[in-house]
């Protein structure tokens, strides 16, 4: 397996040109970098008009292998852009390690200029370890990647001390860039009253209104300000998860807070996050849980005998979700709703979770990407164990952890009744080992209360803790209860199509065995309809057609008359008209 790298966009705050007079400054020794020891010019090769530069060098590293690169810079001053293409020279036979910088002007601010990075290492041969050595030599690699962005804004005020503020770009009449002391305009990062960073252009462009670029670039600064600090080996995972979705998923593309959680539920293993991702991507499209919030809201049952809501946001920012268990009737509320309802319900929450994060995010001006949820297990006892509850509350615990992983920041459970290490027992082994780190559990006693280490208080204010916890929060909202039997509804009724979620979906699914066809007829009731299709084969190839006809099966051929029904699928006879599937 081949290492990779690959960085976001870094924007230096000043020109091109002056980011080239500090980028030289690194040769032919740099003291900030202790790995690189000195380099040697092979060739410098400069255009007739000067336009063109073209330098190789020979890098020499105070490591044991590679000790030796070759670097090829191409430095275009017409189109104010330097390429450096690196690849190693010693031990070429054992291992390839191969980098690619760039820097450029900013699309949107030409007083900006922008740096990108991308590496791979490939161990070829290494006495069967090769799978660890390229783990070790990137990690060693992305440790030196924050001294080298240093590097260029040390140099950068260095020139701004001697009084190079500004240097003139080349024309065909000053082929050279030379230095002067005129006054520049200022270039450092200015804060804002809120405490935010500026947004250039480019961005106000580019970010949406969830504050996700469009683009497929992610800028340095917005990682910071929108995702939090991440390892350079954590930003190119995002970055290379991110690009594949763009180049394979036909849908809607994640934002990369929901590509980052699944990251680190998989801790930043890219196959397997990609993995983990892609099922949930395709879950999530089956289902139309994308747009649960627009189409679907909680039935009257549930608002009334449904005993949890959201609350405020604890201490961190984060939204604060309390659940009163203990005085939830699980069997009323399955037998009046049905497990359906109630895993929509749950999947309502999330959603909304992951809505109110992002507004706390731009509220906070910080990344908030996880909530925390309070439950309050007072009246729990052996009728919460009631085997088709149980089942529920599994099936619920599963879809969660496949499709929302490290949305959960904190749990806190509270009154913790003597029974409820028969639960914990029971729903524990579904828990990733993540989230239960992310529990913590108190007895009966109100010692919960307490501003100590552990407390409530330690996590959440008083002003925000209910007052049946103690708080001093007077909130209104459900207490639960027993549902009426009035209420309860059959089996047939439970699984309408009303009320159904996870049994009616888009799509369809079929058993083919080789060389046997499987015919799907679809009623066009529009005459200008598009028809769009995907599959999602398990095993084996497939091979399909599509064909339309006029006429409505089993009914005698008729004249075309303004009456005459929409065109439909005829699987029954050959076609009339066959339809390639490139032109449907």
């Amino acid at each position: 397996m081949v290492q990779k790298y690959q960085s976001p966009v870094r924007v230096y705050k000043y020109p091109f040109e002056m980011v080239m007079a500090a980028y030289e400054r690194r040769f032919p020794t740099c003291p900030m970098i202790p790995v690189f020891l000195g380099s040697e010019v092979l060739s410098d090769v400069t255009s007739d008009d000067g336009a063109t530069r073209v330098v190789e060098r020979s890098c020499q590293l105070s490591v044991d292998a590679p000790r030796l690169l070759k670097k090829k810079n191409t430095l275009s001053w017409r189109d104010r852009t330097l390429v450096i293409q690196a690849h190693n020279q010693t031990y070429n036979n054992r291992l390839i390690v191969t980098e690619t910088c760039r820097y450029s002007v900013h699309p949107e601010n030409e007083s900006w200029t922008c740096f990108e990075q991308s590496a791979s290492l490939d161990i070829k041969s290494f006495f069967g370890f090769e799978t660890t050595v390229e783990k070790v030599a990137m990690k060693q690699y992305t440790a030196n990647i924050q001294t080298g962005k240093e590097v260029i804004e040390f140099y950068l005020k260095e020139l701004m001390s001697e009084g190079v503020t500004s240097i003139p770009r080349w024309t065909t009449s000053n082929p050279q860039p030379l230095t002067s002391t005129t006054p520049a305009p200022p270039c450092s990062l200015h804060l804002g009253s809120t405490g935010q960073s500026e947004l250039s252009g480019f961005r106000e462009n580019c970010i949406r209104d969830t504050g996700t670029p469009e683009g497929d670039k992610l800028e340095a600064e917005y990682l910071e300000c929108y995702l939090g600090d991440l390892t350079p080996i954590q930003e190119s995972c995002l970055i290379q998860l991110r690009s594949w979705l763009q180049d394979t998923h036909n849908g809607k593309i994640p934002k990369d807070e929901h590509i980052l959680r699944f990251l680190r539920a998989r801790d930043f293993h890219l196959e397997r996050a990609r993995e983990m991702l892609g099922q949930s991507l395709s879950w999530r499209k089956q289902h139309r849980v994308d747009y649960i919030l627009q189409w679907w809201s909680p039935p009257s049952v549930l608002e009334e005998y449904y005993a949890g809501c959201w609350h405020y946001q604890d201490r961190e920012g984060r939204p604060l979700y309390i659940l009163r268990l203990g005085h939830l009737d699980t069997k009323g509320l399955l037998k009046a709703l049905g497990e359906e309802a109630l895993l929509r319900h749950v999947l309502w929450i999330n959603e909304e979770g992951q809505k109110r994060c992002e507004e706390n995010t731009k509220i906070f001006t910080r990344p908030i990407t996880s909530w925390t949820c309070l439950v309050d297990l007072e009246g729990l006892n052996m009728r919460h164990l009631w085997r088709p509850g149980v089942k529920a509350l599994l099936r619920i615990i599963e879809v969660v952890e496949a499709n929302y992983p490290e949305t959960l920041g904190r749990l806190l459970i509270v009154r913790a009744p003597r029974v409820f290490p028969v639960l914990w027992t029971l729903v524990s082994p579904f828990i990733h080992d993540n989230t239960r780190q992310k529990f913590l559990v108190y007895g009966g006693s109100r010692d919960y209360q307490g501003a100590g280490p552990g407390g409530l208080l330690d996590y959440i204010d008083n002003e925000v803790i209910p007052d049946f916890l103690g708080g001093a929060c007077l909130c209104q909202w459900s207490e639960g209860g027993t549902v009426p039997k009035s209420l309860y509804q059959s089996q047939q009724q439970q699984e309408s199509p009303d009320d159904r979620l996870l049994t009616d979906t888009i799509y369809q699914s079929a058993h083919c065995f080789t060389g046997a066809p499987h015919e799907i007829m679809i009623e066009i009731l529009e005459g200008s309809s598009v028809i769009t299709w995907d599959f999602d084969v398990l095993k084996g190839d497939l091979i399909f057609n599509i064909y339309h006809s006029k006429r409505t099966p089993d009914q005698p051929s008729q004249p075309p008359s303004e009456h005459t029904p929409a065109p439909q699928t005829r699987p029954d006879q050959p076609p009339q008209h066959p339809s390639p599937p490139d032109q449907t």
